[in-house]
């Protein structure tokens, strides 16, 4: 968990408001929530691995006789937990109101989330999601429009050349059944394919048979992996899908997909893009190139979170090596909360990451201005001046004088002032001259 100083915390701003109004502009509509969730609900297996790291809240008025009591579940202490996610809380939101809320409900959650995470470079215990979700729509028309208005805030952040990988949970479950493996190994199946961009294919291979998997299973699947394939490109579609399956892959599952990318191309006609991620090849690159569209299959994109049912996606940039945001559809999470099922889909940028990118922008065209006074200097004429200043749109701070003049000019250059001037008694507006600050 972090402190952030003005000029951190002035640009965090800055990204936000761009996130923010990009979003809206795509007809998205910003909500909050508590940052407390019922601890049942963080913890009724749906959040994955993230429910191991969420902080948990004692219940009030606890004595020593029912800590005691709870020695050997600790989880009867609580009753309440820091939500660490913001996908839980929508659920909740909206089986809650869904009475007042349009058929289909386009949501931003930006928001703080908490995890109790080990804590290294890149991951806090405290931090921001953008989330956009679209519930009450089961076509590929919401997927499409999260990856637009994606791609589209990335482009407005100054980040183009942007790429989503996309994959199904479905498509993943045809290949392991394909394959053989039985449906309890495939949940530890999973966890060792997400990791085929870091061991490659005859690490994964390996791992499979470590864990124990059934070897029919293994070797199919390595067999899958190693198939010779020829060096022609195709643009993201219906062929791609099928040429990077197994035979026999279910029609509705590559209409679905080839459909997302049919919309995103139409929405974005001139879009070309040569990024590459960690997990995607350079044919794949390529083929996105070719098409127009910002979109590869990557049929073993996994994504870990639990609760996803079909459309999983990641966001990738060529300027690093690590996903940028990630997604996918949820259709089975509201019914736990609502008692009939919902379809819901969402894509989260992740925001840490993404500030981090965005380049230094040049400061507001409003002038912000030190006003650096001698001690003598009536308050009533600082406040004048200052008034008189704001009224024509800038921003103003007062600093009395001091010796070292050089080091309080450069705190309120980082501080984001771009110019200062001098302030001696009977200083009238007019008289002011403005410097700028280096």
């Amino acid at each position: 968990m972090r402190d952030f100083l003005p000029a951190d915390k002035a640009r965090r701003e800055r990204v936000l408001a761009v996130i923010r109004e990009r979003y809206r502009a795509h007809g998205f509509d910003e909500i909050e929530t508590p940052v407390m969730e019922e601890h049942g609900r963080l913890h009724a297996g749906i959040g994955g691995d993230n429910e191991k790291l969420a902080y948990n809240i004692l219940k009030r008025g606890l004595d020593a006789e029912a800590i005691r009591a709870a020695a050997e579940d600790p989880a009867q202490l609580t009753d309440l937990g820091l939500r660490y996610d913001l996908t839980v809380p929508l659920a909740r939101f909206y089986a809650t109101h869904r009475g007042v809320l349009p058929t289909v409900f386009r949501a931003i959650q930006i928001a703080p989330v908490w995890r109790a995470e080990r804590p290294q470079k890149g991951r806090y215990r405290q931090f921001v999601q953008c989330d956009i979700d679209i519930i009450g729509d089961a076509s590929d028309r919401a997927e499409a429009e999260l990856v637009v208005a994606t791609l589209d805030t990335l482009d407005a952040l100054g980040l183009e050349g942007g790429i989503v990988r996309i994959n199904d949970r479905r498509a993943l479950d045809f290949m392991l059944d394909t394959f053989g493996f039985p449906v309890d190994e495939r949940p530890g199946v999973l966890i060792t394919i997400d990791k085929l961009d870091k061991i490659g294919p005859e690490g994964v291979v390996a791992e499979l048979a470590e864990r124990g998997a059934a070897p029919e299973a293994v070797e199919a699947f390595r067999a899958f992996l190693m198939r010779p394939q020829t060096l022609e490109f195709h643009p993201y579609g219906e062929r791609q899908i099928r040429k990077a399956l197994p035979e026999g892959a279910p029609d509705d599952i590559v209409a679905h997909l080839a459909g997302i990318g049919e919309a995103v191309a139409a929405a974005r006609p001139s879009t070309g893009s040569g990024a590459t991620s960690s997990g995607a090849t350079s044919s794949e690159a390529t083929s996105a190139e070719a098409g127009g569209v910002p979109l590869v299959f990557d049929p073993f994109l996994v994504r870990g979170m639990g609760y996803y049912t079909g459309t999983i996606f990641e966001l990738a940039h060529p300027s690093v090596d690590y996903s940028l945001g990630g997604g996918g559809r949820y259709d089975g999470m509201i019914g736990r909360f609502l008692g009939q099922e919902v379809p819901a889909v969402g894509f989260s940028i992740g925001f840490e990451r993404i500030v981090d990118l965005v380049a230094e922008q040049e400061q507001d065209a409003a002038a912000s201005i030190v006003l650096v006074h001698d001690a003598d200097v009536p308050v009533a004429e600082l406040l004048a001046l200052k008034g008189a200043l704001m009224a024509d749109g800038a921003r103003v701070r007062l600093e009395r004088r001091t010796k070292n003049l050089k080091a309080l000019l450069e705190r309120a250059s980082a501080d984001g002032y771009t110019s200062f001037a001098t302030v001696s008694a009977g200083t009238a507006r007019d008289d002011l001259e403005l410097k700028t600050l280096a």
